[in-house]
């Protein structure tokens, strides 16, 4: 059966299961963050250790993505998020229960990091439920499930205030096995057409990246778009606490409002890229990156003009990483788990090494002037990417021309 023929309400549904599952995952995946001062001043830990402590999670969550994003294709996006959601719960109790040294927290944060894998299970499974000129926005919907961080981000620090350390990861462990029940139970794959040979294996499936510039392109533009994104709310309470002495539980609410102005960009550049073309809101996005980013390494030791920035840069990229996933399922339609997978691996990275070089950078620099440039030189790149392809016009009549992946 064709997407076209999916009926709304069932789509609706299921897309509303996957929304709920992704922003329970990414709850519990970013939890680190907002919690990172808590932790550094429990521990005594160096900034570049607290910088490594919040992106080990983002290390694993992005290196599965590939081969779940290939099982996806295999076996449905129904048994794959339900078994990821059945394991998430076992790294959160260990946190829970050993998060009085570093080595536990960075042990049992690098296996917290299958939730971040999250990603690349539900955009194969909401794609098979939408014809191609909705998939956009039902992408750009799902991807409102990076609200978990939000949430993350609002009240992981008061329910230490209130509880202590362990009580976000009890909060999370709940959530999530709730979560896990409600869409074992309801949940349902979108119906596909009989497979005509075997399957590949996601070696076969990932060959695609040996012979396509395109799909090494996506990667470079969601390493941009989402890890700048996951780096700037992973970061962003430490920048506050530490500059501008902000309580922690302040930080962690305007981080959350960063966190929120990106989720709202993401259907929003999903619902765009349907309209006016993927490429044309990645260039929008990526300028305004670029001169956003060299804003804040002018005035990030002022308060407002480091606000403005970083709520602009949020929607920007909350832009672009709703148009990324609009070109996938446009220039591989028969890959998207395989590709969405790596892609969302190099996002997930974009969202790893920036948090250790802004650790570095303050601990050699004393201040996060560079970190921010190297992030607008970055976004520049991208632009050059893009206008490589032929610039908006080309590259969209170049997504509408090329029916596989090969």
């Amino acid at each position: 059966m064709s997407t076209q023929t999916h009926d709304r309400g069932g789509a609706g549904a299921e897309l509303a299961l996957a929304t709920l599952a992704f922003t329970t995952c990414f709850y519990a995946w970013s939890l680190l963050g907002p919690l990172g001062p808590d932790l550094q001043d429990a521990l005594a830990l160096s900034d570049f250790q607290t910088s490594a402590m919040v992106a080990v999670p983002v290390l694993l969550g992005s290196l599965m993505r590939i081969p779940l994003g290939w099982l996806t294709d295999r076996l449905g996006g129904r048994r794959v998020f339900s078994a990821l959601m059945a394991f998430t719960p076992l790294p959160l109790i260990a946190l829970a229960l050993f998060h009085d040294s570093l080595g536990a927290i960075l042990t049992f944060g690098f296996l917290l990091g299958f939730a971040g894998a999250s990603f690349a299970v539900g955009v194969p499974f909401v794609n098979g439920w939408y014809p191609p000129e909705r998939q956009g926005f039902a992408l750009g919907i799902y991807g409102m499930g990076m609200g978990g961080t939000v949430l993350a981000g609002l009240t992981a620090p008061r329910l230490v205030d209130h509880w202590g350390l362990s009580a976000p990861f009890w909060v999370a462990t709940v959530l999530m096995v709730a979560t896990c029940g409600i869409f074992l139970v309801l949940a349902r794959d979108a119906p596909r057409p009989p497979r005509t040979g075997p399957a590949p294996g996601m070696f076969a499936a990932l060959s695609v990246f040996r012979t396509s510039g395109r799909a090494w392109a996506l990667t470079l533009f969601y390493f941009m778009a989402f890890g700048g994104f996951v780096a700037m709310f992973l970061y962003l309470p430490k920048l506050l606490t530490g500059v501008h002495d902000l309580t922690k539980a302040d930080a962690g609410a305007r981080a959350a409002g960063f966190a929120l102005l990106a989720v709202i960009g993401r259907p929003l550049g999903g619902s765009l890229s349907d309209r006016v073309g993927a490429a044309r809101v990645l260039l929008i996005s990526f300028i305004a990156v670029a001169v956003l980013a060299l804003v804040l390494a002018a005035t990030y030791t002022a308060i407002v003009p480091l606000t403005i920035a970083c709520l602009t840069m949020a929607l920007a990229l909350g832009l672009g990483t709703g148009a990324v996933f609009k070109l996938v399922p446009e220039w591989f339609p028969d890959r998207v788990g395989a590709v969405t997978g790596v892609v969302g691996a190099a996002g997930g990275l974009g969202g790893f090494f920036p948090p250790l070089i802004m650790g570095l950078v303050k601990t050699l620099t004393g201040g996060y002037a560079l970190g921010f440039a190297l992030m607008a030189l970055m976004a520049v790149c991208c632009l050059g990417v893009l206008r490589a392809l032929g610039g908006p016009q080309r590259t969209e009549r170049t997504a509408q021309s090329v029916p596989t992946g090969g």
